[in-house]
């Protein structure tokens, strides 16, 4: 029993690598989407628009344009949730052949020599990661599903649109929810790109995440398209 949890013991860079990880990670989603703050995001502008399409769908006859919209996005999520599968299915397949990948990869230059317990953890970490991606993306499935039932239960064009507040909300709101559990699955896939790098060295693994967080703060607070979408 000794001998197993020793097995399992990681060097303190490892557990530094990893709370750097897992803080840098949690405190970029807090930062992005539960902070209080007014400074323009992509998701956030993006439900200005998702709001100004509900409304003028609900003042259309003909929906099939707002049908097929809602299938797009749909289709994105389901992309990725598929993929996330076949990812976890070759990750658990790569758990029993971790002592064979380990001495790969411990031939490669500057790479950290490890037991195959740790390397087996460090398979884990991934397997948590694309679990985590999943139930994101399949939630975002979901929504998007609800979504669009409200979008089929809307009633012909009201006279004052303004009517259809409360219905208004209600689809832009399930559509918002969507939107933010497919960003979250996404960022998964990311930062599971910070965990791979874990593999080669956990000082590798706290360049890339900052590398990770940089790159997503780019695109969501500092992207030409943010620019375009705020009017810029």
């Amino acid at each position: 029993m000794n001998n197993f949890f020793n097995s399992l013991f990681l060097p303190w860079l490892d557990l530094l690598a990893l709370a750097w990880f897992a803080a840098w990670w949690s405190g970029y989603v807090w930062y992005t989407d539960h902070r209080v703050t007014t400074r323009p995001t992509l998701r956030r502008q993006m439900d200005k628009y998702v709001r100004e399409w509900i409304v003028q769908m609900v003042g259309r006859d003909n929906r099939m344009l707002d049908v097929n919209i809602m299938r797009n996005l749909t289709r994105s999520s389901q992309f990725f949730a598929s993929t996330t599968m076949l990812i976890l299915g070759a990750l658990v397949a790569l758990m029993g052949y971790a002592e064979k990948a380990a001495g790969v990869i411990a031939e490669l230059p500057f790479t950290q020599q490890v037991s195959e317990r740790v390397w087996e953890l460090k398979i884990l970490l991934l397997v948590l990661i694309f679990i985590f991606a999943f139930f994101k993306l399949s939630w975002s499935i979901r929504q998007f599903g609800l979504a669009s039932v409200l979008v089929g239960s809307t009633r012909k064009t009201p006279q004052d649109v303004e009517e259809f507040a409360p219905h208004i909300d209600r689809i832009a709101a399930l559509a918002s929810f969507a939107s933010g559990n497919f960003n979250n699955g996404l960022r998964a896939y990311y930062f599971g790109v910070a965990a791979l790098s874990w593999f080669l060295h956990p000082i590798l693994m706290i360049a890339m995440t900052v590398s990770v967080v940089y790159v997503l703060h780019q695109r969501e607070f500092r992207s030409k398209t943010l620019q375009i979408l705020c009017g810029g």
